[in-house]
């Protein structure tokens, strides 16, 4: 294990509460990008039978794909882009001429309730309603794809972003009674940032929600005394950096302890777990927004993600696992924090690259 900074020594106290003794087994790799590029490459020309149950959320899986040919810079040609946007667009549920199901309006994740190829999307009718996390990462992609939303309804898209807001400052991810949780808040906050419109919410509402999660650990759970978790702790910081409220936020030293405590080889989700590479992005998003990700041990991290590297390309959950889109694309993610494999950066409040976000007026304004 390198030696710990100061600074690390002085948040985790002592030296630190790392399980590192499997340390001196991890193989050391650099970043295939043949490898990974064949693997995402084939991964958007189709993908495989173990992902037919996913049907419904294909708009979430076309997100893994493009954000890791983006970071591998490998995406699709103009012509091929400009298909995948009509697609995109063609999943959008629009008003219905009576405006009866305003709150269904934003994205499905696919046409698997079998509606017809209309580049502008449709109507809304009963049973076909939008998703939050089908309309955040709509959005996504179309900003990784270059797109300039000039045909999103953003009308439509708010209006039922509105709706969907419970009283205590949640949001349901779609119409009918269900759960509601900060998954779903950064959803609602990640839309507004990209449309940059914020009528569509009661920020206020959504940054007491968010606060009232946080844990005695100073994390945040999905809700209001649920347990601290790395994801839901990302969630939760991305919102209110979005919301421009994260420099409010008290007593992030604690946050960071909690965070680093997560790094065992890799990063765990929450106490007493296995290291995941998933976290090396929920945890390390986390922290590099609290400005504590340089106390991460990089080296330790980095050879746990590429010990979860497949001879096929992406990476597994754990060592052995096969490759999935979504550890596959959050390891490279990753990666790109750790800032040694030459990967370009991200703007982690969004979960896409700087590149991408740079065409958003608030990125914009963030960086004069």
């Amino acid at each position: 294990m390198a030696d710990m900074s100061d600074k690390a020594k002085k948040v985790l106290g002592g030296d630190g509460a790392r399980d590192t003794s499997n340390a001196s087994s991890m193989p050391k790799h650099t970043l295939n990008r043949k490898l990974h590029t064949a693997f995402w490459t084939h991964m958007l020309n189709g993908l495989t039978s173990h992902y037919s149950g996913q049907e419904s959320n294909r708009m979430s899986l076309l997100y893994f794909v493009l954000g890791a040919l983006d970071l591998l810079d490998a995406l699709p040609s103009d012509e091929r882009k400009a298909e995948i946007i009509d697609w995109i667009y063609a999943q959008q549920i629009l008003p219905d001429e009576s405006g009866e199901f305003t709150s269904y309006c934003g994205w499905r994740g696919s046409p698997f309730l079998g509606h017809p190829h209309t580049t502008g999307g449709s109507g809304a009718v009963e049973h076909d309603h939008c998703h939050i996390a089908m309309a955040y990462t709509a959005l996504a992609n179309l900003c990784v794809l270059g797109d300039d939303f000039g045909r999103v309804n953003r009308e439509a898209v708010l209006t039922a972003l509105r709706e969907l807001q419970c009283p205590d400052g949640s949001f349901r991810p779609n119409t009918f009674p269900c759960e509601s949780d900060m998954r779903f808040v950064f959803c609602a906050t990640a839309i507004s940032a990209f449309l940059d419109d914020w009528s569509g919410m009661n920020a206020k509402k959504a940054d007491e929600y968010i606060l009232r999660s946080r844990t005695y650990e100073k994390v945040f759970g999905q809700g209001p005394g649920q347990e601290g978790h790395g994801g839901s702790t990302y969630c939760a910081v991305a919102a209110l950096s979005l919301l421009g409220k994260l420099g409010d936020l008290k007593e992030k030293e604690d946050s960071v302890r909690w965070l680093l405590e997560r790094q065992t080889l890799g990063f765990q989700g929450r106490p007493n777990k296995d290291p995941d590479t998933c976290y090396s992005w929920w945890v390390g998003g986390s922290l590099t927004m609290l400005d504590g990700f340089d106390m991460v041990d990089v080296d330790l991290c980095r050879s746990f993600t590429y010990q979860c590297e497949t001879k096929m390309g992406g990476f597994g959950k754990y060592p052995g696992s096969p490759p999935d889109v979504l550890h596959s694309y959050y390891g490279l993610c990753g990666l790109s924090l750790m800032k040694k494999d030459g990967l370009p950066s991200i703007y982690v409040p969004l979960g896409i690259s700087m590149r991408a976000a740079a065409s958003l007026p608030f990125v914009t304004k963030e960086k004069k």
